[in-house]
């Protein structure tokens, strides 16, 4: 498994940035449920969306720089700016 996340390929870096904004909002709205019960918010809807999306920097630093895998790391870089694109859209007005 550890071999796994080792490789240097565009879908590894896709598929890294795609799960991991998805499991860091599920903690952040899980977290939030806890400390603030179901009626309060710790934060604003469109706050977990962006730490969710800045989740990804953690990944890109390590592929890009640790591991000197430029392929994973592009594709990560991919759908975090695609994900950038859709959070300003969806909260432009907001």
């Amino acid at each position: 498994m550890k071999e796994f996340f080792r490789r240097d390929n565009y879908l590894l870096g896709i598929g890294i940035a795609i799960v991991l904004p998805v499991i860091t909002w599920l903690l952040i709205q899980g977290l939030t449920n806890l400390l603030a019960g179901k009626n309060g918010d710790l934060f604003q809807n469109s706050t977990d969306q962006l730490l969710s999306v800045f989740a990804n920097l953690i990944p890109l630093r390590y592929y890009l720089l640790k591991l000197k895998a430029d392929k994973t790391g592009r594709g990560i870089l991919l759908v975090t700016f695609a994900l950038a694109m859709i959070y300003f859209y969806l909260n432009w007005n907001s």
